[in-house]
């Protein structure tokens, strides 16, 4: 008899592993009977999860963070036993944000030191103008793209809270924000800032990994009481994600998963633009600009989908920074727990890969992360919020 799952995501590409697993087989292949619900937010996807409507959720990594320890929300502990994507985001500009920064740039346009400190003076000068404060669009408060928002502002000298304003919006609205000039730029997952710049409303200004080569974006999450009471379903979980994942990533199979993937039911974007995605080929511009990166998107490669409980030092150190969690010895090994590299190798047993030592967070400012010492590693930084002790 098979386990019946209800597994909640959103259109997102990162969630190609999960997405595979169930429509080519593999969780069936492991007795388990998904069906799969598409969610427009991440609010919706957390809501559910945590009252049980879910049994598991594609999921933002600072998410199941924020939840076990009870921010923003009631507190339901959350753990990942899989990581469904490193990277994926990028910063999407305005054309005329991006003119703007081009004219003042002094220095690499990819380098986002660069940009940050032309976008200070753009700040500065419109602050001059009396023109309104320029608006950023990210997926939620908890997320890898605020933080990755934030980093790269303050590292140039902009406070996020103070000059510029941003704002939560659901991945699917974005490209419409931007086009209807309500917001001037926005930091989101594939497919979202390929379809703005496919659209002549947007120019990829950075890619996600330029802020942070290493960065936890996606899980595969589950409530730990449940965990705890289905392990059996949990490894099996783990297991078929793992084979979509390695499936994901082999070039001879691209082109189908771009082809499932685009389907109406799941992401519901041209495959073709999925293909791009996938291969780290993407248009940063209207004109036909094309940067290609290895390290745009990782799913299945360089050991992407083991729980690096190093991630969620740096995601939860970013909520202490950004006022949204006080600094607590207890509450940085609650945001440890969550990521659960045991249970991915339990579930793969010898066919588990550690992650190498010398792989990091890789931040392009500041000093390297320090997941023993996040209160010295957050001191080097002149802009935060972090509250009182």
């Amino acid at each position: 008899m098979k386990e019946t799952l209800q597994i909640g995501f959103i259109p997102l590409i990162d969630a190609g592993a999960l997405l595979v697993a169930v429509d080519k087989g593999f969780t069936a292949a492991e007795g388990l009977d998904v069906t799969l619900v598409r969610e427009v937010s991440w609010s919706n996807v957390r809501d559910k999860l945590n009252i049980g409507l879910f049994d598991a959720a594609h999921l933002l990594a600072p998410v199941a963070i924020a939840s076990s320890l009870g921010l923003g929300h009631i507190k339901v502990p959350i753990v990942a036993p899989f990581n469904l994507g490193l990277n994926g985001n990028a910063i999407t500009v305005s054309s005329a944000l991006h003119a703007a920064i081009m004219a003042e740039i002094d220095g690499d346009p990819f380098d986002p030191m660069a940009t940050a400190t032309t976008l200070s003076r753009v700040v500065a000068s419109r602050r001059k103008d009396g023109a309104e404060p320029l608006t950023f669009g990210m997926t939620f408060p908890f997320s890898t793209h605020n933080y990755q928002l934030r980093f790269w502002m303050a590292a140039g000298g902009v406070d996020p809270d103070e000059d510029v304003r941003l704002v939560v919006l659901p991945p699917p609205f974005m490209v419409e924000s931007i086009a209807g000039g309500q917001v001037d730029g926005f930091c989101v997952g594939a497919p979202w800032n390929s379809i703005a710049v496919d659209r002549g409303v947007g120019r990829i200004l950075h890619f996600g990994s330029d802020i942070l080569q290493r960065a936890a974006e996606k899980v595969l999450a589950v409530r730990e009481g449940w965990c705890a009471k289905n392990p059996h379903i949990v490894a099996a979980l783990v297991r078929a994600a793992q084979r979509a994942a390695e499936f994901v990533e082999e070039p001879q199979n691209r082109i189908e998963v771009a082809r499932i993937l685009a389907r109406a039911e799941y992401v519901g974007v041209d495959p073709d633009l999925i293909l791009r995605t996938l291969e780290g080929r993407l248009k940063i511009s209207a004109e036909g600009t094309v940067r290609e990166s290895r390290r745009y998107l990782l799913i299945g490669r360089q050991e992407a989908p083991r729980p690096d409980p190093v991630q969620a030092a740096w995601l939860y150190a970013q909520m202490v920074c950004w006022g949204q969690a006080e600094m607590s010895h207890d509450a940085l090994q609650t945001a440890h727990a969550v990521f659960r590299p045991d249970l991915y190798d339990q579930a793969l047993g010898s066919a588990a890969k550690p992650i190498r030592a010398s792989d990091s967070v890789g931040a392009f400012a500041g000093p390297a992360f320090d997941p023993e010492n996040v209160a010295r590693y957050l001191a080097s930084f002149p802009i935060g919020r972090q509250k009182p002790r």
